[in-house]
């Protein structure tokens, strides 16, 4: 049988622990994960961090996950899936506005790859209600963010204040 592989694509920018707790359950659901960080979402969006940065920093959050990788990739996302053999695409779905944008989206790569399934997870009640952006906007605050972030991220974020 061939192992069933999803791939959990974002900016990730930073990565937060509702990322990481959509990731650990996706993985439950796949023989394989792979967290795809983009190298641009939504055009030409400006990064805080580089995607090196950004990829590091989730291949350290996710290291304890045995079946997840963490790699960058550029592009249409549907090419991507089919390079990796990926069966599904997991989006995660934080509140109803999350809801309206990604069904557009399931809706397009439905059209151009009708083989590829797009699973929505509902994000965990305990981080509902936090984001990247709102992570770093408390941030630049001087808000403690740990508690929304993996360690290694928040010593970034705390250093780069």
């Amino acid at each position: 049988m061939d192992k069933r592989i999803a791939v959990c694509p974002g900016s990730f920018d930073p990565i937060t622990l509702g990322h990481v707790n959509l990731v650990r359950r996706a993985a439950g659901l796949f023989d394989q994960l792979i967290v795809a960080v983009a190298v641009t979402v939504d055009g030409e969006k400006r990064h805080s961090f580089s995607l090196d940065e950004r990829v590091e920093m989730a291949t350290a959050a996710c290291a304890d996950i045995t079946n997840v990788t963490v790699e960058s990739f550029c592009g249409l996302l549907v090419d991507y899936c089919r390079r990796q053999g990926a069966v599904a695409i997991v989006k995660g779905l934080r509140t109803a506005g999350d809801m309206a944008y990604e069904m557009q989206m399931q809706a397009v790569n439905a059209d151009l790859a009708p083989e590829i399934e797009t699973v929505f997870v509902l994000a965990s009640a305990q981080y509902a209600h936090m984001s990247s952006s709102m992570v770093k906007w408390l941030n630049e605050l001087g808000v403690d963010v740990s508690s929304y972030v993996p360690d290694n991220v928040a010593a970034r974020l705390q250093a780069g204040r």
